[in-house]
């Protein structure tokens, strides 16, 4: 039988995601009603400007007091989606003082502070869900910490921004340079005015350290996050990417060590080969690819962004946290039994496409694999074209150490016959 006394919902911004989450609340409330054993009722809405027109959205709902709002002590759910670290976070942490539980799309708040919030959720009785905090409507978060809790995963690869995506796809099918794709992205409304962070790994790498922290069982914050950006890249790399069979994507990659006893979680551009279901992703959707002992191989994909699909993932979460409601229940809080150390970039073993600048000369080539060798670094293959005394020469290793290679590369600086370092990629994905 369902409960006619509505469960209350109070909704913190009304930007392009906030909108549509309101927007599905009324235009779907009977099925939403019928899914969760209860109706559902916006009980509140905070905003920065009352005076702005929301179509859809009763005007005696809004607000510009959000701690009123979350203090109102009848609120069942708070749905933030106003981002940033505060005034978001002693929000959230109030409206688990006042009795609501919270569902959040807060990739940065919860990359820096999700311990705390979750022991502020603990304390209260209280649910913590954020399912569109990473990859927006792919479901990703939930089949991490319960579809496959039982199993252990040792490596989380995705792509999970889809700005960068788009401006890498096109740098790879249209040759286009790295700024002219910028400008399509921007053009398009995938790139916000300042693009920072984007295409330099901010927002992969918050979504990295939440991906990591449920993965692995362990606390994983944004500082632990190795970062690269992406506006070095060029249409050469794509060049001697495509050589190699190969793409660029930016991933994101959280693992385990082999031996068990750490994790890594890194953000950076990467040579992918075109036979890894990565590589075929396209445009500004994101796909996020599982390793685990049991269930081997998953992939997740879908649109990674946007309104409409960020807004599935929040209101997903608030049938869940509705049910767990009703129930006088509350779903999976933070897993950090683990508990073990991330081990610092200079650790992760992998393999590296290095473009050189030498002079075309001979004994170059002998003077550059002595080097490689001095400091244990394997060449799986070297290709070298020269012409009026100039020669590119570009190496690719077998794995090795981030530390080994960065200590090649100084050496091979010091030689007189290189002129220069062109390009270093590292290749993901085998």
């Amino acid at each position: 039988m369902m409960r006619t006394r509505p469960l209350k919902v109070a909704l913190l911004g009304c930007g392009v995601v906030g909108s549509e989450v309101a927007r599905i609340m009324t235009t779907h409330a009977d099925d939403l009603a019928a899914r969760i054993g209860a109706p559902v009722e916006l009980a509140g809405v905070a905003v920065r400007r009352p005076s702005k027109v929301r179509e859809g959205i009763d005007p005696a709902l809004v607000t510009t007091d959000a701690t009123a709002l979350v203090k109102r002590g009848d609120i069942d759910v708070v749905v933030e989606v106003i981002g940033g670290i505060e005034p978001a976070r002693t929000l959230i942490t109030t409206a688990f003082e006042y009795g609501a539980s919270v569902v959040s799309a807060n990739k940065a708040l919860l990359a820096q502070d999700g311990a705390a919030l979750h022991a502020a959720a603990n304390e209260h009785g209280e649910d913590l869900y954020y399912e569109a905090a990473v990859a927006g409507a792919i479901p990703l978060i939930r089949p991490l910490r319960e579809s496959l809790a039982g199993d252990k995963i040792n490596r989380v690869m995705g792509i999970v921004n889809g700005t960068t995506n788009f401006i890498l796809d096109k740098m790879d099918s249209t040759g286009a340079g790295y700024q002219e794709a910028l400008d399509e992205a921007t053009a398009l409304g995938y790139a916000e005015a300042d693009p920072t962070a984007d295409v330099e790994g901010f927002d992969a790498a918050a979504k990295a350290a939440i991906l990591a922290g449920i993965a692995f069982h362990t606390r994983v914050r944004l500082d632990d996050v190795y970062r690269e950006g992406m506006a070095e890249v060029t249409a050469s790399d794509f060049a001697s990417a495509k050589a190699m069979g190969c793409t660029i994507k930016l991933l994101a990659i959280c693992e385990r060590a082999a031996d068990g006893g750490s994790v890594t979680a890194r953000v950076h551009p990467a040579m992918i080969p075109l036979t890894h279901p990565l590589a075929s992703v396209r445009g500004a959707y994101n796909a996020v690819f599982v390793e685990s002992d049991a269930s081997g191989q998953l992939m997740f994909y879908g649109p990674g962004a946007g309104g409409a699909p960020t807004a599935s993932a929040v209101l997903g979460d608030l049938v869940a946290v509705c049910r767990n409601r009703l129930s006088g229940a509350t779903g999976p809080g933070e897993s950090a039994y683990a508990a073990l150390p991330v081990s610092p970039m200079g650790d992760v073993v992998t393999r590296y496409h290095i473009s050189l600048d030498v002079a075309d000369k001979p004994g170059v080539l002998a003077q550059v694999a002595t080097v490689f060798a001095e400091h244990g670094v394997s060449i799986d293959t070297v290709r070298q074209q020269g012409k009026d005394g100039e020669a590119s020469l570009v190496v690719v290793t077998h794995r090795a150490s981030d530390a080994s290679l960065t200590g090649t590369v100084e050496a091979l600086r010091k030689l007189g016959t290189v002129r220069g370092v062109a390009s270093i990629m590292r290749v993901e994905g085998e």
